[in-house]
């Protein structure tokens, strides 16, 4: 009898311990997951009843914030410069799954994060109304207005950032919409508002500088294939290749060209000095064509293609980055083509500014963030910004030799559109196709001061910001990197 109670007593104890890991690891462990997911309406639900957090500039201004509501409900979400600033924060809406930095940051908007329980229990020990923390961003006002004037009525995105830290002053994604219409408390509202929205042709709700289709690089991912080059020490800038005006494809009937139809500049051959410098095709295809796919692949991970960047938050709710595209398993055309960002290359207008950045920052690639710090309603920092290394995708020395063929570009190459009277600025161009009718795709990307850059910016432009195929980057993409980075040195 004794026997029997000790394995009913052993049972009893060994269910004690699981319900009690179990319930240890919902209430301790998961709960800023289960907080986060979507799913939970009652979480979102409960978030109405406190004040959400406000949503911050870098300078302390206030985006978004709660004020007391009049209904059923104790608070109403508020964006300030809702167009300006929708590609960041998203929106907070009732029942449905929140977007941008309002979806990535909610549990300490709400107020329910694990770092908050301390400080929600000295909040009902002290009789004060439950608060959400305040959520301060990396995005300058006077950069985020910059890019957005700029882009003025074209479809594309701006990228600004700090190649040093990571931070990113500026994500600009056009054309935009208002989450006010969206933060209602009526279901049937919010549905007819966003039924509108993503049923027009234009996509507002994408935002293009992080997701979306991706767009083809076109001649910005020269930066790519000119540092995968010269790290590998396959080759230098003074390599030089045939310098025809038209090469056909080995084993088909296609012919590539340079952008203005003749050879890259004067000579039997072609430096990927002088390519980078006027954005010429051909030599970087056969770039590509000699290091081979292998270390194509190779560099194209190495600067993050294909890897998710998360820009604020974690796990199912985080502001995360679509991954770009560089194919594998490509044939000798496929891959010459892919050396001047053509054929299945994708990327996003972030990844492009972090190529950049690379170089800026003498090879070190830095992980973007959209967060500078979380702050408690009592005002100590929860969370503050410690930059980190992503990766190193090539050396100091290339790093160098590639800014000094940029540097070339703008200065008497194919971006001079990007030139700043007394600061040297380095570039690129990009001009992409997309199909033999349609229009292009328009690029620039660049950094300054060249010797020391304090911002990196990346520009794209749909449809040929309506020139079809008469447009080139440097016309329409150059100039509104220009003004960006003025925007940062004029500070």
């Amino acid at each position: 009898m004794n026997k029997q109670l000790r394995r009913v007593s052993t049972v009893v104890l060994l269910m004690f311990v699981a319900l009690f890991c179990s319930s240890t690891v919902i209430q301790v462990f998961s709960v800023d997951q289960l907080n986060a997911d979507p799913r939970n309406t009652r979480a979102l639900d409960d978030s109405y009843s406190a004040q959400r957090g406000a949503i911050l500039d870098a300078d302390g201004g206030v985006i978004a914030e709660s004020v007391p509501s009049n209904d059923d409900y104790k608070y109403q979400r508020v964006y300030e410069d809702p167009a300006l600033y929708a590609a960041v924060t998203g929106y907070f809406t009732l029942d449905q799954e929140n977007t941008g930095i309002e979806g990535a940051m909610n549990s300490y908007l709400s107020g329910t994060a694990n770092e908050q329980f301390f400080s929600n229990i000295s909040s009902i020990v002290t009789g004060q109304k439950p608060k959400g923390a305040a959520v301060e961003l990396t995005i300058d006002p006077a950069v985020q207005e910059a890019a957005y004037n700029a882009l003025g009525n074209n479809i594309g995105a701006v990228v600004a950032m700090n190649p040093k830290t990571g931070a990113i002053l500026a994500m600009v994604s056009k054309p935009s919409y208002d989450p006010n219409t969206l933060a209602v408390h009526s279901t049937s509202k919010f549905f007819a508002a966003y039924d509108a929205l993503s049923k027009s042709s234009q996509k507002p709700l994408v935002n293009r500088a992080i997701a979306g289709n991706l767009y083809h690089p076109g001649s910005v991912f020269k930066i790519v294939t000119a540092s995968a080059a010269l790290d590998s020490g396959t080759f230098t800038t003074d390599s030089g290749f045939a310098n025809p005006a038209s090469l056909q494809l080995p084993g088909t009937n296609t012919f590539i060209r340079n952008s203005n139809g003749a050879a890259c500049g004067a000579g039997a051959t072609a430096t990927i000095g002088t390519a980078i410098q006027l954005s010429c095709n051909i030599p970087m295809a056969q770039v590509a064509q000699q290091l081979g796919e292998s270390t194509m692949l190779d560099y194209a991970k190495r600067f993050g293609f294909g890897h998710r960047f998360v820009l604020a938050g974690s796990g199912a709710s985080a502001m995360s980055v679509t991954p770009s595209i560089y194919p594998a398993d490509q044939n000798t055309p496929e891959l010459m083509m892919s050396g001047f960002g053509q054929y299945e290359d994708r990327v996003s207008p972030l990844q492009i500014a972090l190529d950049s950045a690379t170089v800026a920052n003498g090879g070190i690639e830095m992980q973007p963030t959209l967060i500078k710090k979380v702050i408690n309603p009592d005002l100590s920092e929860l969370d503050v910004l410690k930059p980190t290394v992503y990766n190193t995708p090539i050396s100091a020395t290339t790093a160098s030799a590639v800014r000094d063929m940029m540097i070339s570009s703008v200065a008497n190459g194919a971006a001079s559109n990007a030139r700043i009277e007394g600061v040297e600025v380095a570039g690129k161009t990009g001009t992409a196709q997309n199909g033999k009718s349609d229009p292009y795709t328009l690029w620039f990307t660049g950094f300054a001061p060249a010797d020391d850059p304090s911002v990196v910016v990346a520009v794209v432009i749909e449809n040929g910001g309506g020139h079809g195929q008469d447009a080139v980057g440097n016309e329409i993409a150059a100039p509104i990197g220009k003004t960006v980075l003025e925007a940062v040195l004029n500070k």
